[in-house]
C-alpha cells in the first residue's frame, strides 16, 4: 500500500485526527485524543506502529517478518509494521481496523456514541 492510500485509509476512520506531537517525522493518528497509529516518515521502508491484542500481536510477529514488537511502545500491545510491500493490503487494513477498534473500545461510552454519529 502506498503512502497516499495508507494516509487516506487511516484518516477515513470516524473521528480521526492527524498530528505531529513528538517530532516533525512521526505522523500520529488519534481518535478522541488517543493514538491508534504512528508512521515514521524518515525511514525507508516506512514503519507504522499499530495497537494490537497481545495474543494476536505475537501470532502476527510469528507469521510475518515485517511485523515486529512495537518500537518505543509497550511491546505487549503494539506492533511495528515495516511497510516494505511484503504484507497484503487487506491485512494492513485489517490491522489498522483492529488498532482503531481497540482504542475506541477503551474510550468512555459517551465518546464512543459520538463517533457512531
Amino acid at each position: 500500500m502506498d503512502f497516499d492510500r495508507l494516509h487516506s485509509y487511516l484518516n477515513s476512520k470516524p473521528g480521526a485526527e492527524v498530528d505531529f506531537p513528538f517530532d516533525p517525522v512521526t505522523l500520529v493518528f488519534k481518535v478522541c485524543g488517543k493514538m491508534f497509529a504512528l508512521i515514521t516518515l524518515d525511514e525507508q521502508p516506512l514503519r507504522m506502529n499499530l495497537k494490537c491484542a497481545p495474543d494476536k500481536a505475537i501470532a502476527l510477529r510469528d507469521c510475518f517478518a515485517a511485523v515486529l514488537p512495537g518500537y518505543h511502545m509497550n511491546k505487549r500491545h503494539w506492533n511495528t509494521i515495516l511497510l516494505d510491500g511484503s504484507l497484503p493490503d487487506d491485512l494492513l487494513r485489517s490491522m489498522i481496523d483492529d488498532s482503531y477498534a481497540l482504542v475506541v473500545a477503551g474510550l468512555p461510552k459517551v465518546m464512543r456514541e459520538r463517533l457512531k454519529g
